[in-house]
């Protein structure tokens, strides 16, 4: 009787292993089944992940070095767009304070009625102040992220901090900023000649010398 219950038991303890093993076995099967469907988990590879950063690596600084030309001319040109807009801006802002509004207001005002990217910097401002900062912070943050509308902030920062007038200063800026402006535009239209160079020598004068010096040639040739 001791070895028939013996062999029982063992038995049952050999049962529950290939129970849990066959259990094991079906759970496998099941998220093999269901792994498709969802997302892997990617094991972290070293070597792999290394490998990705060599091939990238050169790609991203010589993207970097080529574009930086191009940033740098974007940059331009959006600055040159702002210093070109801004005369408007202060004259509307000119306007809104001789007229008895805050700076803040005035400026509130102005930004519904400004060319869209000077818009954009005043808009941040009043949206910087309605969200808890200082209209004095928003007004340098401002300055911070658009160099070209400096002198416009200082001067509104001015005003409020003082509480002077500030109708007059904005008149004589826009004076100065428009004048910035023309000269700038003069500038530009003197590059003019040297920007047209290129196409000159090395479109018109090819196109030229094809149309009327290689026909004659070849017509001497066959003579």
């Amino acid at each position: 009787m001791t070895a028939l219950a013996l062999a029982v038991a063992w038995g049952i303890v050999a049962g529950a292993a290939v129970l849990g093993l066959a259990r094991r076995i079906a759970v496998t099967r099941r998220a093999r089944a269901i792994a498709p469907r969802t997302s892997p988990r990617r094991r972290f590879a070293p070597r792999r992940l290394c490998v990705g950063l060599e091939r990238r690596w050169p790609v991203t600084v010589t993207s970097r070095v080529l574009g930086a030309p191009v940033r740098r001319r974007r940059a331009r040109r959006a600055d040159a767009a702002v210093v070109t807009e801004l005369p408007i801006a202060i004259d509307l802002i000119g306007v809104a304070i001789g007229a008895g509004c805050t700076p803040f207001r005035a400026v509130e005002l102005s930004a519904a009625w400004s060319p869209p990217r000077i818009r954009r910097v005043l808009d941040a401002v009043v949206r910087s102040t309605a969200l808890g900062s200082s209209f004095d912070g928003a007004l340098q943050e401002a300055a911070h992220r658009t160099p070209a509308v400096r002198r416009l902030t200082e001067t509104l920062r001015t005003s409020a901090r003082l509480g002077t007038p500030a109708a007059a200063a904005l008149g004589r800026l826009a004076q100065e900023v428009r004048a910035d402006v023309r000269r700038r535009a003069e500038a530009h239209a003197r590059t003019v000649p040297v920007r047209l160079l290129f196409p000159l020598v090395f479109c018109v004068l090819p196109a030229f010398a094809l149309l009327t010096v290689v026909p004659v040639l070849l017509d001497g040739i066959a003579l």
